[in-house]
């Protein structure tokens, strides 16, 4: 890969986080006033340090701010960290999972159709130092741009689209806000689209299709099992017309099925060429 081309990437990233990667120096006064508070721990030893140490917990992370300038690249933690009185602040940041619910929007598919969509978002602060200095609420940038991405994203699809392809949508706006909030130190693990409304006269029309494909289909089955059957019974007459005992026995075996499923039922069979003798006499007179 040419190194020329990923310089400008490597100065769009450090351009980004200027805030976070600067470290000039704090000036003459600074100085003076870091001495001052290193002086004023050291003479009120011990019981100051109950006030320059503290505990960050493993979830969490230390942004050290002294003199109103970031400390170092990194934050702090976890674990006992030293601030100074006077010239250190420091702000926690959570780097735990967070579950932001997106309440249910009103969206106009490519179909013109009106929907209501909701989804949930989890995603996590990756970077502590990118997600204090590269912007003012972090959690409430977050959300509004789930919110606006959503909105923009199935905007672009049909209503069958979206119906039956949910995945396929949340990757995409999973890998949208993902590439968005990189810079603000988030990482976005999850999107899942909850739940999709359409109206009621909607819900009819499209009830009322699909009966008909169903009742559509149906018939066409039947249809099918009546040609088969036709064709089934064509081939069974051709061979019971071959052989005259196997016609018979094909009769006893519907008298004998008769006699199994209603025993009340009471058969006489007659040979067949008995009817067949009396035909032939009714015809001669």
């Amino acid at each position: 890969m040419d190194p020329q081309r990923e310089t400008p990437k490597k100065n769009k990233t450090e351009h980004l986080i200027v805030i976070a990667d600067r470290r000039e120096g704090i000036g003459v006064c600074g100085w003076i006033l870091v001495s001052l508070s290193f002086l004023l721990v050291l003479i009120s030893f011990p019981i100051s340090i109950w006030a320059c140490i503290k505990v960050i917990r493993e979830y969490e992370r230390a942004v050290v701010f002294r003199l109103g300038r970031i400390l170092s690249k990194k934050a702090k933690g976890p674990g006992l960290i030293l601030v100074l009185p006077c010239a250190d602040t420091f702000i926690k940041v959570d780097l735990r999972t967070v579950t932001c619910k997106i309440p249910p929007q009103e969206i106009l598919t490519k179909d013109a159709v009106t929907t209501q969509v909701d989804g949930v978002v989890y995603y996590r602060i990756h970077s502590a130092v990118s997600a204090v200095a590269n912007v003012t609420d972090v959690h409430s940038a977050t959300f509004l741009l789930a919110q606006t991405t959503l909105r923009n994203v199935l905007g672009t699809q049909s209503l069958s689209q979206l119906l039956a392809g949910r995945e396929e949508i949340a990757h995409s706006i999973q890998a949208i806000l993902d590439s968005a909030t990189e810079q603000w130190g988030i990482k976005v693990a999850r999107v899942e689209i909850k739940d999709v409304r359409i109206p009621v006269a909607m819900q009819r029309t499209m009830a009322a299709k699909a009966e008909a494909a169903q009742e559509a289909r149906a018939k066409v089955v039947a249809a099918e099992g009546e040609m088969n059957a036709s064709k089934a019974l064509k081939q069974a007459s051709m061979v019971l017309v071959e052989s005259p005992a196997g016609l018979q026995l094909r009769y006893l075996q519907t008298l004998t099925t008769l006699a199994a499923e209603n025993n009340s039922t009471i058969v006489f069979p007659l040979p067949i060429n008995m009817l067949e003798s009396l035909g032939q006499k009714n015809r001669g007179g």
